[in-house]
């Protein structure tokens, strides 16, 4: 049988190919190829490169940062202590007053009549005591009947003092000085014991308050220097007066108090502010933004290069952010800070290090 012309081509290609491999096989070109392709590669070629920056330390006041408010030193309801009609109101709500000064008076009524009674009882009773006092002498009366007449006299002087009480109480006076921030009653209106005139708030010196986190709260002590900027921009200083020992149960933080000197009564009640407390010094170093970096635990920190050439990973707390980079605590000594490449490195590896620009 005959072969067809296609058929011997294809034959003739096949044994070309195969006579090609044999002759690469025996001559041993195959496995000087394979040599060259298992040769290792260079170990320096394997170590990665960093950037970094010389770091120093430096010592750096820290302070705690919270949000808090300014609040009124004292702030009471003026109450009245009688019953009656409110006949006058001299004093405008939003002035400032003095200790002392009428808030409210109320009306007068019969209480002078009242006063004027008791002291014209008070002189019978003088007269009284004189003239038992006399006859005692003169061996008239007992004694005792001096003793009564001694008692009817104090009885009317004590009624003399507690109808003059009275009457001083028409006038609702300021307990100190401050501003009458809210007026609550009118003239017209018939106060009875125990409500309110109004309120009178003490500005000077001003409280700033707000809440420590559990975590900074012994940081803090009684006469630390604090500073308060409010929502206008303004700075305010003072110094801590109360750090409550006792923690919200709710929010677990703990009430601060600071006391500022507030002249002119310039800075209201009631103001947002954001507050800087000194807590001490210690080392800080700055650092680019970039260069923080979270390990595998989470923690928030930066990684340097070791005198051995190794990288290493140290946590940080930011202290403040800067233009020029950020504050953080929790470094020591003047660090190798690498600067680029620091997320594809990890603790303990080898690395090449050149200096950043």
């Amino acid at each position: 049988m005959r072969l067809k012309s296609q058929y011997i081509f294809v034959i003739g290609v096949v044994g070309v190919i195969a006579l090609y491999f044999l002759v690469r096989a025996v001559t041993g070109h195959g496995h000087a190829s394979n040599q060259a392709a298992a040769k290792p590669v260079s170990t320096a070629s394997a170590i990665p490169s960093v950037q970094v920056r010389m770091t120093p330390q430096a010592i750096r006041n820290y302070d705690v940062v919270l949000r808090g408010r300014t609040q009124a030193t004292r702030s009471v309801q003026v109450k009245s202590e009688t019953s009656g009609l409110v006949a006058a109101t001299p004093v405008l709500q939003g002035t400032v007053v003095r200790q002392g000064q009428v808030l409210c008076r109320l009306s007068v009524d019969a209480r002078q009549a009242a006063l004027d009674q008791a002291r014209a009882s008070y002189k019978s009773m003088q007269l009284q005591q004189q003239a038992a006092a006399e006859l005692v002498r003169k061996g008239f009366r007992s004694p005792t009947q001096m003793a009564q007449a001694q008692a009817n006299l104090d009885a009317a002087q004590a009624a003399v003092r507690a109808t003059e009480v009275a009457l001083r109480q028409v006038d609702i006076r300021a307990p100190f000085a401050g501003v009458f921030d809210r007026r609550d009653a009118e003239v017209g209106t018939y106060l009875s014991p125990g409500q309110s005139c109004g309120a009178l708030i003490e500005l000077s010196p001003l409280l700033v308050v707000g809440d420590v986190p559990e975590t900074e709260a012994a940081k803090l002590h009684v006469g630390a220097a604090a500073t308060a900027r409010l929502v206008d921009g303004k700075v305010i200083s003072g110094r801590v007066r109360y750090v409550a020992h006792d923690a919200d149960p709710a929010t677990r933080t703990y009430h601060l108090e600071i006391t500022s000197p507030n002249p002119g009564l310039a800075v209201r009640s009631g103001l947002s502010a954001e507050v800087r407390i000194n807590a001490g010094a210690g080392p800080a170093h700055v650092v680019p933004v970039s260069s923080l970096v979270l390990d595998t635990a989470g923690r928030q920190g930066v990684r340097y290069v070791l005198d051995d050439g190794r990288v290493a990973f140290a946590p940080v707390k930011i202290l403040e952010e800067t233009p020029n980079g950020v504050w953080v605590s929790g470094l020591q000594g003047a660090v190798r800070l690498i600067v680029v490449g620091q997320s594809y490195v990890a603790d303990g590896q080898k690395v090449r290090v050149a200096m950043a620009r």
